[in-house]
């Protein structure tokens, strides 16, 4: 399994929002600079993140994007799924299964299996206000290289 481009920048700009005055919203425009991420790749970012719950939008001169969430309530775990789809390695190691038909029968399903419930352990106990915390600690440091 290997995160896209796209579930690596999603982490950051949920990290930037994490880090952001909880009462504002903050432009995409303002991330895209800090994070050094084009703004129009951060439009197609943040879709599946407002769409599921993560963070919502305001328009106008104050507008902009906020968590929709507590940072201690949204883990790793659901942002990457949010923008990746299911993490497992492959399709029959997924939490919503596939149709193989050996399923039953294959012998390597388990090393399978065992990689996926390995994968989500960990990214499933790592809370964004963990990530935000590590990145308030590292004032100065590459935020890419925190993610």
């Amino acid at each position: 399994m290997q995160v896209s481009t796209k579930g690596r920048y999603a982490l950051r700009l949920m990290v930037d929002l994490g880090s952001a005055d909880k009462d504002a919203f903050t432009p995409l425009r303002e991330i895209s600079e800090r994070q050094k991420i084009s703004e129009k790749y951060l439009e197609q970012i943040i879709r599946p993140l407002a769409k599921a719950g993560y963070v919502r939008s305001a328009r106008g001169i104050f507008g902009g994007y906020q968590l929709a969430k507590d940072s201690q309530a949204i883990t790793v775990g659901e942002v990457l799924r949010a923008v990746e789809g299911e993490l497992a390695p492959i399709p029959c190691s997924s939490r919503i299964g596939d149709n193989c038909e050996n399923t039953t029968t294959c012998v390597t399903r388990d090393v399978w299996q065992s990689i996926n419930d390995s994968v989500n352990e960990v990214v499933d106990n790592i809370t964004l206000e963990e990530l935000v915390s590590r990145s308030n600690n590292t004032r100065g440091a590459c935020p890419s290289k925190l993610i």
